[in-house]
């Protein structure tokens, strides 16, 4: 089952919480990431299910599962992406850009242009087509670079899910140069019980450097974990000003 397959789950939806929809829904997790991610942000259900046989959804969750399919449905995903490589202190980042705003941010590892393409493809389920960086996107680059914030009007979270804008976006709040604990950001958004889903939020982040999941540590201190090595992101760190004695809120 996929996602353009669930219209006919609303009618279920709208009136009561049936078995059938529990099926379809136990189904449609089994082959979809996004809403398996969906599953772990309310109540840990992803984590159980690897451990337990069929555990049984509240109608609750099997709604909110088909809210998220509904809107990832709903997106726009024909209109492209621009990637262009764009020189940087850490060396050459490669940024999706569309409608004068960066949907996508990579530090490059050595992959092919092609590699890169076929990751933001598979992260914002959108098509990509190289192109050469504009003006504006390097000058925002190096802004970046001297001050350690974006223009919040320059960042594009659209293709986002609700909760991994949230979790982003309070990371963008954290202050150059500081850092706070995952049980900090998900306190902020308002779900104080969600750290590990914000850490999964953090992982699959598409716009690192410019929504600082960097700046996000374990509650002891330790920097814990970074898509590109702990080494960069002990390094971004120090660039920003960080002191090593400094402890997350």
């Amino acid at each position: 089952m996929r996602c353009r397959e669930v219209d006919a789950l609303w009618d279920d939806v709208r009136g009561d919480c049936t078995q059938s929809l529990k099926d379809a829904v136990h189904a449609h997790l089994r082959t979809c990431p996004p809403c398996q991610d969906l599953f772990e942000e309310y109540e840990g259900v992803a984590f159980r299910l690897s451990r337990l046989p069929e555990p049984e959804p509240s109608c609750d969750l099997a709604k909110r599962v088909v809210e998220h399919i509904a809107y990832i449905k709903g997106a726009n995903r024909t209109e492209p992406i621009l990637i262009a490589s764009v020189p940087a202190p850490i060396g050459r980042l490669f940024v999706g850009f569309r409608d004068h705003r960066i949907a996508f941010v990579a530090i490059d590892t050595g992959k092919s242009l092609a590699h890169v393409r076929e990751s933001v493809e598979r992260r914002l389920r959108r098509p990509t087509l190289e192109a050469s960086a504009p003006a504006w996107l390097q000058a925002a680059v190096d802004e970046f670079f001297h001050t350690w914030r974006i223009d919040a009007q320059l960042v594009d979270t659209s293709d986002l899910t609700p909760f991994e804008r949230a979790a982003l976006q309070a990371a963008a709040r954290i202050p150059p140069g500081e850092v706070r604990s995952y049980a900090w950001v998900a306190s902020q958004i308002g779900r104080p019980r969600a750290a590990r889903a914000v850490g999964r939020a953090m992982a699959r982040n598409p716009l690192p450097l410019l929504l600082p999941c960097h700046r996000v540590v374990d509650s002891s201190g330790n920097l814990h974990n970074y898509g590109y090595g702990l080494e960069m992101k002990a390094r971004l760190l120090q660039m920003e000003g960080f002191r090593t004695s400094q402890q997350p809120t």
